[in-house]
């Protein structure tokens, strides 16, 4: 994709002046935080306007963007069952079930539950599952947006790394959670209005001016294969869907980036309804990516070399108006780096840092920021084989988490080894899979890998019998929540 020297030029002046609109908005949160109760939680004071917009553009960043776009390319509207349709529903979920509570209890960090519930050793697992699960994440949208600069500007690769880690990490630093959800509400209104634009020139493009014909021709001339969301004709194409979906609506309920931004809000009131209105908008917002990768493979039926979505912006839209469109994808990314960067940080300095370390809660909590986003550089400077490792770590929050954190919000355990063991039946099983390279569930075992239920959905399930050994049915104590 040729880009000419006047649209480099235009474009380097249009992110240079979004830059110094962020780092302005940064350092005008910096007069917000004096505690780390302020930078962790924006000090409990998010109203339902920046609350819903911070929940959005933590996950709404450059995976529903781009990759969703080329998945749904290839394989048809089933793609979207992990993002957004799963991610979108974890949304929803969390008002309804876990917002409320959760918020009551006053708490930084996923892990301080554990500690509330379950002990010290629960928190410190839940920590140690917690904090590496998103290296690997922040170290992908490095590379995707230091793959930007190299494809806009000519940057090398590993010079665009550190640009992207200096930037993203920079007004993190400043104001905290203040920060992350200040930028954020600019953020998700550039990529919301970018995608808006792309959608509806697509679509009138498709419909020779007209947006709804561009809208009926799809829907005419896309194969009916392709228009299936839920693949239930195939019984193992459909348990497929369902883990990728399931591990996105339950596996991303107990991550700090989700209940970091429940505790910011100024009531439980007001967290769990910017949890419906954030996933709400997600699957709205979601379907958009969808439709334009079904709609490149009528106006591009041959291979493209780029992703779908640049791919359709520098085809079809005005340089000016793509412009718009290259900082909406921009905004997405950062949105992401600076929510996922603050999150494991917190849980770092928090959770871990404050048993080793006598030190100023602020002054630890700005440290741990600083060290996750070199240890993410770092895993980005190794390569994608490293960081594509360390992102499948993502599923241990599923099986390892979720299932203690469901019954410490929800009842008083008595023996404070269920979680323990819950959390290390899971990981433990996970890891072996992992390391074995087993995509069923205890492969070399034929009768039991004939189970058709994907291996994460397996793996929590024993993880749950293993907490209702230790917490039997019959003696559980249920709170009022």
């Amino acid at each position: 994709m040729e880009i000419s020297s006047s649209v480099q030029w235009m474009l380097a002046a249009v992110i240079f002046v979004y830059l110094i609109v962020m780092y302005a908005i940064g350092f005008i949160a910096q007069s917000k935080v004096e505690t780390a109760e302020d930078f962790l939680v924006a000090g409990r004071q998010l109203p339902l306007s920046l609350a819903w917009m911070t929940l959005l553009a933590t996950w709404f960043g450059a995976g529903t963007l781009l990759a969703a776009a080329d998945e749904v390319r290839q394989e048809g509207l089933q793609a979207g069952a992990l993002d957004p349709f799963g991610a979108g529903c974890c949304l929803l979920l969390a008002g309804l079930f876990v917002a409320g509570p959760i918020w009551r209890m006053q708490i930084l960090t996923v892990p301080d539950l554990f500690r509330q519930k379950f002990g010290p050793a629960a928190e410190l697992i839940a920590s140690l599952i917690l904090v590496p699960s998103y290296f690997g994440w922040i170290a992908a949208q490095f590379t995707a947006l230091a793959n930007m600069l190299e494809l806009f500007f000519g940057i090398p690769l590993s010079v665009g790394l550190v640009i992207v880690a200096v930037v993203g990490t920079g007004y993190t630093l400043m104001g905290g959670m203040w920060s992350v959800t200040l930028t954020d509400a600019v953020q998700i209104t550039l990529v919301l209005v970018g995608l808006i634009i792309l959608t509806i020139v697509i679509l009138a493009e498709l419909g020779n001016g007209s947006a709804s014909s561009g809208m009926t021709k799809l829907w005419k001339e896309t194969p009916s294969e392709m228009s299936v969301i839920i693949p239930y004709q195939d019984v193992a194409a459909f348990w497929g869907w369902l883990g990728l979906f399931l591990t996105g609506a339950l596996g991303n309920l107990p991550g700090q980036d989700l209940m970091q931004r429940i505790f910011a809000c100024k009531s439980d009131r007001i967290a769990k309804y910017a949890c419906y209105i954030a996933g709400g908008m997600y699957l709205l917002f979601g379907l958009m990516p969808m439709l334009l990768g079904l709609e490149a493979n009528l106006l591009f039926p041959e291979e493209v070399n780029t992703a779908v979505l640049p791919a359709l912006a520098h085809a079809f839209l005005h340089p000016a108006v793509a412009i718009v469109f290259v900082v909406a994808v921009l905004s997405a990314v950062l949105s992401t780096i600076d929510s996922a960067i603050l999150s494991p940080a917190s849980v770092l300095s928090q959770n871990i840092g404050t048993r080793f370390l006598k030190m100023d809660l602020l002054k630890m909590n700005r440290y741990a920021v600083l060290m996750v986003a070199v240890c993410s550089l770092a895993m980005a400077f190794a390569g994608e084989d490293a960081y594509a490792l360390l992102e499948e770590a993502y599923l241990l929050t599923m099986v390892g988490l979720f299932v203690p954190m469901m019954f410490g919000l929800y009842t008083k355990p008595k023996h404070r080894y269920a979680a323990v063991a819950s959390m290390l039946t899971g990981i433990i099983l996970w890891g072996l899979h992992f390391v074995m390279g087993w995509e069923t569930f205890l492969t070399p075992l034929e009768p039991l890998a004939m189970w058709p239920a994907p291996l994460s959905l397996t793996i929590t399930g024993l993880a749950l019998i293993v907490y209702l050994i230790c917490e039997p049915p019959w003696k559980l104590e249920w709170v009022k929540t």
